[in-house]
């Protein structure tokens, strides 16, 4: 039997640039693109905050997990790439996820396509079958 794949858009300028959709869903799995803090207008939301950049991240991620038929509370992994690490406990995350508890990785680069961004989270989900 073949799965249906769903691809979700966020209508970020760069999907079409790069190929790639923010989520994609096969069978009862989700995953969620690297996410950045794209303010709904464009440009980037939260300019020097990480904290409000990782609340604007959430909010892109949630809606996108929404589109694809899931909720935050189906998460498994989340993934939080910093330009500086130093930044961690500043993120919005356990917000979040304080009940969820997914598995976490936290890690920083060097820089990101925008150089604003401070942030970018990924997730994978399961939804109950």
């Amino acid at each position: 039997m073949t799965e249906v794949r769903t691809l979700v858009s966020s209508g970020s300028y760069l999907e079409p640039v790069i190929g790639f959709s923010r989520a994609v869903r096969v069978g009862n799995h989700i995953a969620v693109g690297g996410t950045a803090p794209i303010a709904a207008g464009g440009g980037t939301a939260g300019i020097g905050d990480v904290y409000a950049q990782t609340k604007r991240c959430l909010e892109i991620i949630d809606k996108a997990l929404a589109d694809a038929g899931g909720k935050l509370e189906h998460v498994t992994r989340t993934r939080i790439i910093l330009t500086d690490i130093a930044l961690w406990k500043d993120a919005a995350h356990a917000e979040a996820f304080a009940t969820i508890r997914p598995v976490t990785t936290l890690m920083q680069v060097t820089a990101f396509v925008d150089p604003d961004w401070l942030v970018e989270i990924e997730v994978d989900a399961v939804v109950p079958e």
